[in-house]
């Protein structure tokens, strides 16, 4: 099969489309044939060895597909099933394996490309406005980046609970996507002040939650914008890592909360994977819930999958199709 390994950590040039074993399902997994892979700032991170894993590796963590082949002890799976899955690595090949128990089946509403545009980046929605931050109708979010494949999700998904969204983004064309998604208040960050301007919406009041998934350049102005007893919660660091801060600061600006989150600690209680997962498919398949897929590439393009994303030029999801 062809596949993407990377040999050593570095630039989107150590993406390689090289020829591979098709590997064997051990015990418990299931062997699919990928259709559509999602791309996802972990995969950046992977790749550069900010996040390591024994190399060399095929990156990719998110895909849909078909069965193909099922390890011993897996019931449930049969080749033929068509499948979606998250968190597991290696979905930059046209087979890749996954542990059964984390393979969802698809609704027959939904293509393989909107179901591996919707997988990590909507529980990562779902999880951050449904337990990270309990969010409550009337409440107000502070949304950073949110034209991005989350952001657009994460948007819809606190309207849909009734609580207020101020998203950021870089230019207007950004910013009219996340008023497509229900923003009520988009501010552009490139010309705007983002700390005064969430000021000024809320009257001096500041917000009971800010989502970031930027990191570096928007951290600490995120906490001036929250309420006394306000949450940061930090998901990403697309612009680089939070350099170490005085605790204390919490306490001088409000009481505040800190949290960095990942996927992984939310999917991993009993029956998690398949509410979260589950939700988020029902609602595609109703239409209650918008994909934006804003480009795809064949696989042996990963490189300049990865450039592109890693621009922050992107609104809405990137795809790799082998």
């Amino acid at each position: 099969m062809k596949a993407i390994r990377v040999h050593a950590p570095g630039g989107p040039e150590k993406l390689l489309y090289e020829d591979a074993p098709v590997p064997a399902p051990a015990p418990g997994q299931a062997r699919v044939r990928v259709h559509a892979a999602g791309l996802n700032f972990i995969d950046i991170y992977h790749r550069t060895g900010l996040y390591k894993l024994p190399l060399p590796f095929t990156p990719g963590v998110e895909a849909a597909g078909v069965v193909d082949a099922v390890g011993a002890g897996v019931a449930g799976l049969s080749p033929g099933d068509r499948v979606a899955y998250a968190m597991n690595v290696g979905a930059y090949a046209e087979y890749a394996l996954a542990d059964a128990r984390q393979l969802v089946p698809l609704p027959a509403e939904i293509d393989f490309p909107l179901a591996a545009a919707v997988m990590l980046q909507g529980m990562t929605a779902h999880y951050l406005a449904f337990s990270t931050f309990a969010l409550k109708p009337g409440q107000t979010a502070l949304v950073h980046a949110a034209a991005g494949g989350v952001g657009l999700l994460l948007i819809q998904i606190v309207k849909r609970i009734g609580a207020k969204v101020i998203g950021t983004t870089g230019n207007a064309a950004k910013a009219a996507l996340a008023r497509e998604a229900g923003a009520d208040h988009v501010i552009l960050y490139s010309e705007q002040d983002f700390e005064a301007e969430v000021k000024r919406i809320t009257g001096g009041a500041g917000v009971d939650v800010v989502y970031d998934s930027v990191g570096r350049t928007t951290f600490e102005k995120g906490l001036n914008c929250l309420k006394p007893r306000g949450t940061m919660v930090l998901y990403g660091q697309s612009s680089g890592v939070v350099p170490p801060f005085d605790l204390n600061l919490l306490n001088t600006k409000g009481s505040l909360y800190v949290t960095r989150p990942a996927l992984g600690h939310y999917l991993a209680a009993e029956g998690e994977l398949r509410r979260r997962a589950g939700d988020i498919l029902k609602w595609v398949a109703a239409r209650e819930l918008r994909i934006r897929i804003d480009r795809r590439f064949p696989l042996q393009e990963a490189a300049e999958a990865h450039r592109l994303l890693e621009s922050r030029q992107t609104a809405g999801k990137v795809l790799l199709i082998p």
